[in-house]
Parts: structure tokens; C-alpha cells; sequence
């Protein structure tokens, strides 16, 4: 048997998983604050309410 052939086929996978979730973490955490930053007759314009933030 090879090495080739003994080998994980997807040996990063969760690599790829951990860097997705930080970055759907960040992107949220990142509206987040800039909801939290606005106004309420700004918020009141794009729909939201001082408790949807």
C-alpha cells in the first residue's frame, strides 16, 4: 500500500471549517455593531427596532 493511498482525502477539512465559522462569527459580530452604532430613526428606516439590535 502507498502512501497516496492511506492518506485522509480531505486532511484540512476542518481547517476549512474552523476558518468559516470565525469568519460568519465576525461578519455577524460586525453588524452587530454597527446596528448597535445607529440611531434609532436610522434603525426605524431600515426596519429594525432598538430590540431587534
Amino acid at each position: 500500500m502507498e502512501f497516496y493511498e492511506n492518506r485522509a482525502k480531505r486532511p484540512f477539512a476542518v481547517f476549512i471549517w474552523i476558518g468559516r465559522a470565525v469568519k460568519q462569527w465576525y461578519r455577524i459580530n460586525r453588524t452587530r455593531r454597527i446596528l448597535s452604532q445607529m440611531s434609532d430613526e436610522q434603525l426605524k428606516d431600515v426596519g429594525l427596532s432598538r430590540c431587534d439590535v
